[in-house]
């Protein structure tokens, strides 16, 4: 493979790990780009498979991670599902705004959905207060191991496009 095909390459991931903390999927474009250095022969299987197998681990620590603060901090399942379902309005409504705007509308946005949905539950503004802030805590915390997954899965990648 051409160097310049794998430096591109190594750049598409450093991309995909830019955009996870803007609520995009950066791990599955890294997964792509080593699906398709295995398809032509570039990485081996196994790096492919563990770092498929990081990227599960990761999106399933994110809904963990997030499921806890918000029961952590007093929210119903439905207060969860809130946060779920308003952080993806959130991104879709901060896509206008350059480079931030998702991550930043994708917080609020989960914390604005557990904030209602726990209002209309319990009718105590405090208590869907507090709810929000462990939603934003969570997804603080998701948005953190997210990223430090995507770190492994480019050193990962990189190292196995470069060794070759």
């Amino acid at each position: 493979m051409d160097p310049l095909v794998r430096i591109l390459a190594i750049a598409i991931m450093a991309v995909g790990l830019f955009v996870i903390p803007l609520g995009l999927p950066g791990t599955w474009l890294m997964i792509l780009v080593l699906g398709v250095a295995a398809f032509y022969g570039e990485v081996g299987l196994v790096v492919l498979f563990a770092a498929t197998a990081l990227a599960l681990v990761a999106e399933l620590a994110e809904y963990a991670v997030t499921k806890r603060m918000t029961t952590r901090y007093g929210g119903s399942r439905r207060a969860f599902w809130g946060a779920l379902l308003g952080g993806m309005v959130g991104i879709f409504v901060g896509i206008p705004v350059p480079v931030v705007g998702s991550m930043l509308t994708g917080l609020l946005g989960s914390m604005a959905g557990a904030v209602l949905v726990t209002y209309l539950e319990t009718r105590h503004l405090p208590s869907a207060g507090r709810v929000g802030w462990g939603v934003l805590l969570g997804r603080g915390l998701s948005i953190g191991v997210k990223v430090a997954a995507g770190v492994v899965i480019l050193v990962l990648g990189a190292a196995s496009l470069l060794v070759r």
